[in-house]
Formats: C-alpha cells, structure tokens, sequence
C-alpha cells in the first residue's frame, strides 16, 4: 500500500535511507551521505504533503517524494517542456532486503499516475552518474537524459537530470 507520509514515519524512512546509502556504498557508489537525505529534508516533504511511503504487511519499506518545488541546481538544465506544470522526484527508496522485486517500478508507476492525473505535462528527476543501475531503471521507463548537475555535499561527480513528457 502507498500511502502519505506523516511525522511518525521519518524514524523508519532514516533507517532505510541509511540502510540504502550503505548497500550503495558497498557497491562504491558514493551517492547518499551523512548530509542527504536528511531529516529536515524529510521534515519539508511532510510539511509540503509531498512524501509517500510504501507499506508491506504494516512495514514501511520504500518512499518517494512527488513535489512540484522546482530546486535552484535544476535552472540550468534544457529541460523537454515549459518550467509551469511539472513534478519533480526525489528520494526513492526501497530498504535493500526489499529491493529487486518490483517496488521501486511501484512508486514510480504511482508518481506518474499521480502526474497524469493531475495533469502535470512532464516528470523530472535526478540520478547519481555513478549510479549506473539507475540510470537503466529510468530510461526503461522512458525517461530521457538531458544534462549534468552538481551537489558538492553527496559527491565530485555529477548527477544526471531526466524527464519523462506525459
């Protein structure tokens, strides 16, 4: 079940975050940190009404983040459509044991339904360039790369900046 997040949630998301950021990590990708995502990030897409979770058996084990904030890093990219009516993506995660199985395709169908109903024209995002197996995931879903941007924070390397026109 996909569901809004609430404040008695973000101890579980932290925990698959960070359990996240160590399985990248063992696979040397460097994309989450002890600088993102944080709680205050958590915090805002609540505040917003923006996150969603994923429950299993009463178990959270995923979340996304739909927003329609457009961040500042996000200007310079050419994007596919007008910067008026679009949905960003941040923060999909699914607890490593859970990953593999289809849920993170689940969130993602759920953002862009949410999208299309709510007749936002297009999808964006960004992924780590280190990331390669994310970088697969969105453009199988037929997302298109569009251009690089940077945050010092999480890595040197760049993240790439994708869209999906609904």
């Amino acid at each position: 079940m996909i569901r809004k997040g609430n404040l008695s949630d973000i101890g579980h998301i932290i925990e698959i975050t960070k359990s996240c950021a160590v399985a990248m990590m063992n696979k040397n990708i460097y994309q989450w940190n002890e600088h993102y995502p944080s709680k205050e990030a958590f915090f805002k897409d609540i505040e917003r009404d923006e996150l969603h979770v994923l429950e299993i058996e009463n178990t959270i084990i995923g979340c996304i983040t739909i927003s329609t904030f457009m961040d500042e890093e996000y200007i310079p990219i050419s994007w596919l459509t007008e910067n008026t009516n679009n949905i960003y993506i941040h923060r999909l995660a699914i607890h490593p044991t859970h990953q593999g199985k289809g849920y993170a395709q689940d969130l993602m169908t759920f953002a862009e339904t949410f999208a299309a109903k709510n007749n936002y024209i297009s999808v964006r995002l960004d992924t780590f360039s280190q990331n390669h197996r994310n970088q697969k995931f969105y453009e199988h879903r037929g997302y298109k790369r569009l251009g690089n941007i940077y945050f010092p924070k999480q890595s040197k390397h760049p993240f790439y900046c994708y869209e999906l026109i609904l």
